[in-house]
């Protein structure tokens, strides 16, 4: 049986690709620090004989005995509210964690997927967004603690790829949303869809003009195991190229909910880029791929949970 390792595998996606994994028939490994990772996410795997926790920090020292095939790299804070309170544990992560990680696929001769993010092209000025255009990062804004990460993430994995010969994939992710996000981690749909199911207005930043293109989580997962298991070594954007403004996805989220409440205009904040959109050309031409499920049916589909996880959380502030 063939084992993969995820880090960060009781984060949103890392969670998503063990299950995933578990059912393509692999072993699974996930390690997580559990710094903003949920044990939540992975419990009702726990009693699964292929599937393993091992709770660990990957910016240290790392051991993992037996045989790994594939490495999945998921481990690093990944929201705004998460890397403006966590700079310093964001750049070890993606600088400390993805050394050790590449070190350890190099050991183990496995296959190395790093999960870098749109996050690389910063305030892009280039619409949409090919693998091509290098960026628009400022590396000394509050949000260049993760872009630079990412970015340095990427460059020690080509080199690790180049100079060892290590087998590499990188996928550059952009908006993600579904089951399992963190409702307080600062982004747009759980922020939304807390408020929205509280009866709260809605906060948008700016005029709400910004845009973003969101892609369901099911379909992230299909087109990252597309690209594990294509042979393409250089950086292909996974996401939803359909383009919405932050206002339009408000009122598309009070329709889903039912509700009708005051939209709140606050200051954009810093940096916060004002375009998002991929190109995913080379998904499709490479891996085949291209995102089946439209936001409104993603929304609908993601709702109930949403609603289910604010009411858990209302009854823990009351009790």
């Amino acid at each position: 049986m063939e084992t993969v390792l995820i880090t960060g595998g009781a984060g949103f996606l890392g969670s998503h690709l063990c299950d995933r994994f578990l059912r393509e028939g692999l072993r699974v490994i996930c390690v997580d620090n559990l710094l903003t990772g949920d044990p939540d996410n992975i419990a009702h795997l726990l009693g699964n004989e292929y599937f393993e926790f091992i709770k660990m920090d990957v910016t240290k020292f790392i051991y993992i005995p037996g045989r790994v095939d594939y490495i999945l790299h998921f481990a690093s804070p990944a929201s705004p509210i998460d890397y403006l309170q966590l700079p310093i544990q964001t750049l070890k992560v993606g600088s400390l964690g993805t050394h050790n990680v590449l070190g350890l696929a190099k050991e183990k001769k496995a296959r190395f997927l790093l999960a870098s993010t749109s996050e690389v092209y910063g305030d892009p000025l280039v619409h949409p967004q090919p693998e091509s255009y290098w960026g628009n990062v400022s590396p000394i804004g509050p949000r260049g603690v993760y872009d630079e990460a990412k970015r340095f993430g990427e460059a020690i994995t080509m080199a690790y790829h180049r100079t060892h010969g290590l087998d590499t994939r990188i996928a550059r992710i952009f908006n993600t949303y579904g089951t399992r996000m963190r409702l307080g981690d600062g982004r747009v749909i759980p922020a939304f869809f807390s408020q929205a199911i509280q009866g709260k207005p809605l906060t948008v930043f700016g005029a709400g003009n910004q845009t973003r293109s969101f892609c369901y989580v099911e379909d992230q997962m299909n087109g990252l195991l597309r690209l594990l298991f294509s042979n393409e070594c250089e950086p292909v954007n996974i996401g939803n190229p359909a383009e919405h403004t932050v206002k339009g996805l408000a009122e598309l989220i009070q329709k889903i909910v039912g509700s009708d409440l005051e939209i709140e205009h606050h200051p954009l904040p810093t940096d916060d880029p004002k375009v998002r959109q991929p190109d995913i050309t080379r998904a499709r031409e490479i891996l085949g791929w291209d995102p089946q499920i439209d936001l409104e049916e993603g929304l609908s589909r993601a709702y109930p949970w949403f609603k289910r996880r604010v009411a858990t959380m209302l009854e823990q502030e009351n009790s």
